[in-house]
């Protein structure tokens, strides 16, 4: 598999140095913690929000470092947890007076991780929270979780609390938004072929020419099963059936509907999903307030999409519309 790599061992520095780079007058690169922050802050006038997580899923969550958006990331290695103590120096470095929230995917090593640093720095006198995200209805444990997956849905938790913060909201009420968006997210994903990490030089897993896995997780993780191929409306009626029944969204509902590429997918592919997800969607009586179609958390190279709903009211609306200066225009 041919990559644009020098080293894999300095893939995630190299590019992260490359995104500072490019955005020299919004964004700041402290290369001892993978941090990438918002070049203005901490700001104290609102609470610092940081997500983490493993590398390998841009634009998430790097790239969406901005206002209105994070105010720091801190990943670890392709697929891998931050360690400790990028967590535990990004929290320090990103304390402000209103506090500090944790925004962590459900997944083992990214818990314990973003647990041990909240202990650690609330022992310091930093007040800070963490907010686990969980919004894939795909299988209930997986390889790297206990319980559900944090996937492409963590996107709307990001947007909710970030414009909330930036709207002057204290901690614990950006934590009841967080929660609340989280509360009624749902996501699936299907892989139609599987991704190669720069450190590995070949697939992650074996999935034939003609084979999908239906409910695949953004590190490759098995799904709920392994599938023929078949045409674009049966692969999205089976994805979007759990996702609806799951909430369950119901007739009368308004939504916001994502299309998200895992990385591999040409956008006109997204677009035909789309199309036939929305169409059935209001067959069921179920509109679609707001769409986004694009790529938000990726697994490198994988061609495959995932389908994520959330259930609008007027308070996650507003807030998914306030506004945000990001590198990559995903919002």
């Amino acid at each position: 598999m041919k990559k644009f790599v020098n080293d894999p061992q300095q893939f995630v520095p190299e590019m992260l140095e490359g995104l500072a780079l490019a955005n020299p007058d919004t964004l700041k690169y402290v290369p001892e913690y993978n941090l990438i922050m918002r070049a203005d802050g901490p700001d104290e006038s609102k609470v610092s929000i940081i997500q983490g997580s493993g590398s390998g899923h841009e634009p998430a969550h790097v790239m969406i470092v901005g206002k209105g958006m994070l105010d720091a990331a801190c990943p670890g290695d392709v697929f891998a947890a931050p360690p400790f103590d990028y967590v535990y120096e990004t929290t320090k470095l990103m304390a402000s007076p209103k506090g500090v929230l944790l925004l962590v995917n459900n997944y083992t090593g990214d818990k314990m991780v973003f647990e041990m640093a909240e202990e650690m720095s609330s022992a310091d006198g930093i007040e800070v929270k963490t907010l686990f995200i969980n919004d894939d209805v795909s299988v209930e444990d997986s390889t790297y979780t206990i319980g559900r997956r944090g996937v492409a849905g963590n996107f709307f938790v990001i947007k909710a609390v970030a414009a909330a913060s930036e709207r002057g909201a204290d901690l614990n009420e950006i934590i009841r938004i967080g929660e609340k968006v989280n509360s009624v997210t749902r996501t699936m994903g299907v892989a139609l072929t599987a991704c190669t990490p720069p450190a590995k030089g070949s697939p992650l897993f074996e999935l034939g020419e003609d084979e999908i896995e239906m409910g695949v997780g953004i590190h490759g993780e098995p799904g709920r099963r392994r599938a023929k191929m078949m045409p674009a409306n049966e692969i999205v009626e089976e994805m979007l059936g759990p996702v609806v029944r799951d909430l369950p969204f119901k007739e009368g509902d308004r939504v916001a509907l994502m299309i998200n590429g895992l990385g591999g997918t040409p956008i006109s592919e997204l677009y035909l999903l789309y199309g036939q997800a929305h169409k059935r969607l209001a067959e069921q009586g179920i509109s679609v307030g707001r769409s986004y179609v694009g790529e938000y958390c990726t697994s490198l190279d994988m061609a495959g999409a995932s389908i994520t709903l959330v259930r609008l009211d007027d308070e996650i609306e507003s807030l998914l519309m306030d506004p945000a200066e990001i590198p990559i225009r995903v919002f």
